[in-house]
Order: structure tokens, then C-alpha cells, then sequence
């Protein structure tokens, strides 16, 4: 009796380890094919995003080439015809069936749905926009997973490949940068004030600053660019955004603190830009431009922060212009949105048509942690990623 209870106890154990098995292996199929729904489902949702996005640029304003059109011109995307390379693409020289030279952008297949939102913004707004100192948008391709965006070509690339390199820098003269900043001033005044949809640009900075043959400088990238109402003051119009996206060094302290946007957040970056192109510096973790400058002109000696490679060919004319010039870059990086001066009236204060103010001391919006050029975070998370540093005047 003993024998046959082990083997019926046996017989049990088997038993119920072979169903575990199949129960098992059939939780297992279920969630594989959870798991295959759930990609479908996503792949039909951008699929269905794309269309949506496509018929809504054929009712817009931007012309559409055919995608064999654009691989033609690019010589079927070859790595020899690439000429840049960003968070969202890679950038290729092009040359049209009529022979005009162009630029394409060949956005990255990852993170496709908000990519997607991203390029729609640059075909609606972009398109909409004509000015001396913007990048003109020839046109656009979506083809199956290909989102495409076809430039006007800039010979000379972006401003950092000129600006931050040790030995292409002095090939900017001073004049030459007076007309580069002068030129992205004017380019915001547009997308500010004159142009029919008034925006904010958000991510200005020297890599989205390109310069075409003749030097002149044309703001480019507004993927993440903001239409906005102005009601005739517009320091101070402002709104609250769950979605920090923009460059740490060149965010303005109330946006990457508290998600706040106003147009004076392309201020602050315009001040931080004007200083880099002075002094052939770039604002970051490991050398804080503002705070260097802000001594410097609290001591009096403002210009040790001009370009050693241009400081040698100045006139004393263009010594106290250059004085002048960082006071405003200065006014520009104030901490409250409301100590900035608008753009309209940047211009006047470079041209000497009218006399800038005293700066206070600025504040420094860093990093704390590591310098990641592209942030996508909820506000409420942004202060475990930034530190607000307060300079101390000597």
C-alpha cells in the first residue's frame, strides 16, 4: 500500500509540474502576442500620423518633391555628400535636376512619432516665412518611413564650425561678426514682430546659425519653434510648457527652470550667442561665459573678453563698440524676463542709435549633471537637471 501511495504521490508531482509547463507556455504565447498587437497597433497609429501629416502639407503652403528626385540629387544619400549631422537627421548636399544646389535633411527613422510633430512644425511655420536672414525651406518629402526637408544650400556651414574653431576663427573679422549678430538680431525682430505669424524660435544658438557665400548670417532649425500671440508688449506675454526641449547653456532660467516661454527667451539666448561670437567662446559646464564676461565688465575690462585673433586688428573706434556690444549681450542674459530689452530695441543699442543700460548681475542656468544638448522632461523634473548658479560680483 506504501509502494503504490509514493507512486500515486509521484504521478501528482508530474502532473502538476506539467501543467505550471503549460500554463506556462501558454502565458508565454499570450503575451507574445500582446506584444505583436501592441506593434501593430503602434505601426498603424504612425502609419495613419503620417498620412494625416502628408494631406495636411498638401493643403499647406510648401511644395513636395518625389523622393527618387531628392535620392537622385544626393546621389542616393551617399556618406561622401553628407555636410551635417544632428539629434534629428543627417544633412546632405544636393543638386537639382536645374542645377540649384541645395540642402536636405533626412530626418532619423528613431523616435518617428514625435519626429513627426517636429517636422510638421518646421513645414507650417517655416514656410510661412521669408526674410534675409532666415533659411528658406524649398520643400518637403514623406515617403513610408522617409521624412525629408529640402534647404536653400549655405556654402559655409554653421556659425560654430567658424566661431569655436582655433584657426577658421580669425577669418571673422570684427566687422564681419558685427554683421553676423546684427543679422540674427534682425532675423528674430522678424519672427517676433513683422512676420504673419509671430513666434519664438527656441533653440538659438551658433550650430543653428548657418552663413551662405557671402557671409550672411540666416537662422535656421525650428523644429521645436513656438507660434505666439503678441499683444503689442510681448516681454511680457508668456505661457507655461510641460515640454522642455533647447540647448543647455543658451535656455534662459525661467523656461528651463519653470517651463515658462516668452519671446524673451530668444533674448537670453541671443545674449549668450552675441558673447560667444566676441569672445570665440562657447557658454558651457566647463567654462561659464557669463560669468566671465560679468567679471571682466564689473572690473572694468571687458575687452579681455574680445577674440585674441581680432583684438590685434580693431581700431580704437571699433574697441568701444566692442564694450558696448557686451553690455547689451549682458542686458540680454538678465535674470528676469522683464529686465531684458526686446529685440526691436537690441538693434538701436548696437547701432549707438540708442544708449544701453547697466546691466545687473546675471544668473547662470547650468547643468548639474552632465551636458546633454537635447532635453525632453516633464517641468516638474527640471530642477534635478539644472542648477541656477548666482554670480558675485568683485
Amino acid at each position: 500500500m506504501l509502494t503504490l501511495h509514493m507512486y500515486h504521490n509521484s504521478d501528482t508531482t508530474k502532473s502538476k509540474k506539467f501543467l505550471t509547463v503549460i500554463a506556462a507556455v501558454i502565458a508565454g504565447f499570450a503575451l507574445l502576442l500582446l506584444s505583436l498587437s501592441f506593434l501593430i497597433w503602434r505601426k498603424f497609429q504612425r502609419r495613419r500620423m503620417g498620412v494625416a501629416v502628408f494631406d495636411d502639407i498638401m493643403r499647406g503652403e510648401c511644395p513636395t518633391y518625389l523622393l527618387e528626385t531628392i535620392r537622385a540629387s544626393t546621389d542616393g544619400f551617399r556618406p561622401e555628400n553628407e555636410i551635417g549631422r544632428g539629434g534629428f537627421g543627417i544633412v546632405y548636399k544636393g543638386q537639382m535636376p536645374d542645377g540649384q544646389e541645395v540642402a536636405v535633411k533626412r530626418l532619423s527613422a528613431e523616435n518617428r512619432v514625435q519626429g513627426l510633430k517636429e517636422f510638421k512644425n518646421e513645414v507650417d511655420l517655416i514656410a510661412k516665412l521669408q526674410h534675409r536672414n532666415l533659411v528658406r525651406l524649398l520643400g518637403c518629402c514623406i515617403h513610408c518611413s522617409d521624412r525629408i526637408l529640402v534647404y536653400e544650400y549655405m556654402s559655409n556651414k554653421s556659425l560654430d564650425t567658424f566661431i569655436f574653431d582655433p584657426r577658421r576663427r580669425a577669418t571673422l573679422s570684427w566687422k564681419a561678426r558685427m554683421d553676423i549678430i546684427l543679422g540674427v538680431a534682425r532675423g528674430l525682430v522678424y519672427l517676433h514682430q513683422d512676420s504673419r505669424h509671430t513666434m519664438i524660435h527656441r533653440d538659438l544658438k551658433a550650430a543653428n546659425v548657418l552663413l551662405n557665400e557671402e557671409m550672411v548670417a540666416k537662422i535656421s532649425d525650428f523644429g521645436i519653434a513656438k507660434l505666439f500671440s503678441s499683444s503689442g508688449d510681448n516681454s511680457q506675454d508668456s505661457t507655461i510648457t510641460e515640454r522642455i526641449v533647447g540647448t543647455y547653456g543658451y535656455m534662459s532660467p525661467e523656461y528651463a527652470m519653470d517651463g515658462m516661454v516668452s519671446f524673451m527667451q530668444d533674448v537670453y539666448s541671443f545674449g549668450v550667442l552675441l558673447l560667444e561670437i566676441v569672445s570665440g567662446r562657447r557658454n558651457q559646464r566647463s567654462f561659464n561665459l557669463i560669468a566671465h564676461a560679468w567679471n571682466l565688465y564689473e572690473e572694468n575690462r571687458s575687452l579681455e573678453l574680445l577674440d585674441p585673433a581680432v583684438r590685434g586688428g580693431c581700431s580704437p573706434a571699433e574697441l568701444e563698440h566692442v564694450k558696448t556690444w557686451i553690455q547689451v549681450g549682458l542686458l540680454c542674459v538678465q535674470e528676469s524676463p522683464s529686465q531684458r530689452p526686446q529685440m526691436a530695441a537690441v538693434i538701436p543699442m548696437l547701432s549707438h542709435q540708442q544708449a544701453p543700460g547697466r546691466p545687473l548681475r546675471p544668473v547662470v542656468c547650468m547643468p548639474a549633471r552632465t551636458p546633454v544638448d537635447l532635453l525632453n522632461m516633464e517641468e516638474n523634473t527640471s530642477s534635478n537637471e539644472l542648477t541656477i548658479t548666482n554670480l558675485e560680483g568683485r
